[in-house]
């Protein structure tokens, strides 16, 4: 069984979808880490491990986000 050529217009909607989803949450979710480090006046080791957790919160968001977007938007076919 052989497998369908790769759709490049597909591809490269998922990529620009990527770089774009991507660059906005983890960003927004490094920020908000960043932001309520600097409300609540944390030491700043504490601040970063916010903003490392919340960053790491952004890309399993960006994760789960890509895989729906691959499913309604195949590469292949």
């Amino acid at each position: 069984m052989s497998q369908k050529p790769i759709n490049l217009a597909h591809l490269s909607t998922l990529i620009a979808v990527a770089i774009l989803v991507g660059t906005e949450l983890v960003g927004a979710s490094w920020a908000a880490g960043w932001a309520l480090g600097g409300l609540f006046q944390l030491d700043p080791m504490i601040s970063r491990a916010m903003e490392v957790i919340f960053s790491l919160l952004g890309f399993v968001g960006l994760y789960f986000f890509m895989k729906t977007a691959v499913r309604n938007e195949p590469i292949r076919g």
